[in-house]
């Protein structure tokens, strides 16, 4: 979950409609001064062409009373619990690293069924209480292996470089207890768990921009590195690595996940419909593991396929068309015997900042590919 300067030109002004409107009654049951039966007609066609312009949404949010974003959802015994970022108006100006985006706490939701009664179930994990913090909770993720919940979190340290911490509770919903340190060898952002049939786990993760990818091009950090590559370079990639039988530590060294075109060729830097930006997620269906990510700026869930945890991946296509808001971040989760997607907009704030977790049902067609999702429509 990184957010920069682009997303500006994306925002919604939502309330901008009402003036019209006001307008209008002001002037009803009036005697009317020359010119304003244009003013009122005028009136009109704008409050028209402000109704065919707002958005119908797909989904409704899961929860209104917070703001949520970044949804990872999980089915644990039988339930779904998800972990998402939880926005707040932190008073901080905006800027191209997203310091506005200043989260403190997480929070779990759960519900018994897609549809039915969402339960926020309070702070579960606050970042007072994470030894090494230094700011900005991003977008977390859960897994559950022997007997215990483990929550996965990035986090600025006192450097201000962003590491991935984890949590334990022997509940879903915690509280989690961090440990007093990152896993080793960490950085960037937005972890994603998965974990194979064969009882592996594998945590992916990275985010450009904000989220510092770019910047460990090499072993070493590099604050001087540009948010942009070149065009003609092969795109920065998501890191993976298979977790350690205690899910605390990586088990082997951090690998750079290959994504593929049609040809088999990688997805370079300028083609930013296609390439990765942040929001990795990685399920797998019918034998195949499917990657799917943000591009970013360009606003798109896309999807690549593999035969592997490790890939390389070949691009699908686009899974999700922009939502309302800048980033798009999501999961996939199967629960009763349908497929789920959880994703988030901005629909209760208009600000891109405070954005509202939703989800909605996939489909796929015969061969396994995913059908379009259009997140909102207009007129």
């Amino acid at each position: 979950m990184n957010h920069s300067s682009p997303f500006l030109l994306a925002r919604v002004a939502t309330l901008g409609w009402l003036a019209p409107l006001l307008l209008a009654a002001g002037c009803q049951g009036t005697s009317a001064p020359e010119g304003a039966a244009d003013a009122q007609a005028n009136a009109a066609d704008s409050t028209a062409q402000a109704a065919a312009d707002r958005p119908t949404f797909l989904s409704k949010p899961l929860i209104s009373d917070i703001y949520t974003a970044d949804p990872s959802a999980h089915v644990f015994n039988g339930r779904i619990y998800i972990y998402p970022s939880h926005d707040i108006e932190a008073g901080v100006a905006e800027n191209d690293n997203g310091d506005h985006f200043a989260m403190r706490d997480y929070h779990i939701l759960s519900m018994d069924s897609v549809g039915g009664k969402v339960t926020d179930h309070g702070v579960a994990l606050d970042v007072k209480n994470i030894p090494w913090a230094g700011r900005q909770l991003w977008a977390p993720d859960a897994a559950f292996k022997n007997g215990t919940y483990y929550l996965y979190f990035p986090l600025k340290d006192k450097q201000d470089v962003f590491r991935i911490g984890v949590a334990t509770s022997t509940s879903p919903t915690g509280p989690f207890n961090a440990d007093s340190k990152p896993i080793p060898g960490s950085f960037s952002i937005d972890p994603a768990v998965f974990t194979d049939t064969d009882g592996q786990s594998y945590l992916y993760f990275g985010g450009i921009w904000g989220g510092q990818l770019q910047r460990w091009r090499t072993a070493a950090y590099d604050s001087t590195v540009a948010p942009n590559q070149p065009a003609a370079e092969v795109a920065v990639g998501p890191k993976v690595a298979r977790l350690s039988k205690d899910m605390r530590t990586f088990a082997e060294p951090v690998k750079e996940v290959r994504i593929l075109d049609e040809n088999g060729k990688p997805l370079l830097a300028g083609d930013t419909n296609r390439r990765f930006f942040e929001g990795g997620w990685l399920h797998k269906y019918n034998g195949k593991y499917y990657f799917s990510y943000s591009t970013g700026e360009t606003h798109y869930l896309v999807y690549a396929v593999g035969d592997t945890p490790y890939g390389p991946f070949t691009y699908q296509g686009v899974l999700m068309n922009p939502v309302q808001g800048w980033t798009t971040h999501h999961s996939i989760v199967e629960h009763r015997g349908k497929w789920y997607v959880f994703y988030h907009d901005t629909e209760l704030s208009g600000k891109t900042h405070l954005r509202n977790v939703k989800v909605t049902e996939l489909k796929r067609t015969a061969d396994g590919r995913m059908e379009l999702i259009e997140p909102m429509t207009k007129g």
